[in-house]
């Protein structure tokens, strides 16, 4: 597996619980819970609730964020799920997450950001990102 800065999952949840992603305050809490839950540092945080619905938010962590859009109308949830790091895991946040908004269907997709080969680190380098 080629080594990177980053791991980026997108991921698509479907047939979530419809009253959770309409309430912003549980919404923020679950994204944090999720970062924690994924060894992320917290840094700062931002939600919106939208009127007639949906929340829109993001979790800034030192190793880089979480961000979430939902439709509640449509008991539907995208993430955006970015770790930099060997001591973070984003699959942890996202099956947090999964359980916690009830979704009975998802799909993700990961993508490695920065892949050393790339943009010219050597394989075998030790980089490590530092958290602050």
């Amino acid at each position: 597996m080629a080594k990177s800065l980053g791991r980026h999952l997108i991921s698509e949840l479907y047939d979530c619980d419809e009253e959770i992603l309409n309430d912003v305050q549980q919404i923020e809490y679950l994204m944090k819970k999720a970062a924690i839950e994924s060894g992320a540092t917290i840094v700062t945080s931002t939600f919106h609730r939208f009127l007639p619905h949906g929340v829109s938010g993001a979790i800034i962590v030192s190793e880089s964020h979480l961000a979430i859009h939902t439709w509640p109308e449509y008991n539907y949830a995208s993430l955006d799920i970015y770790t930099c790091g060997d001591s973070v895991d984003p699959w942890k946040a996202f099956y947090y997450l999964k359980d916690a908004l009830n979704s009975k269907r998802q799909e993700s997709q990961e993508f490695k950001r920065g892949v050393f080969s790339t943009i010219g680190i050597p394989e075998n380098s030790s980089h490590k990102v530092e958290v602050s």
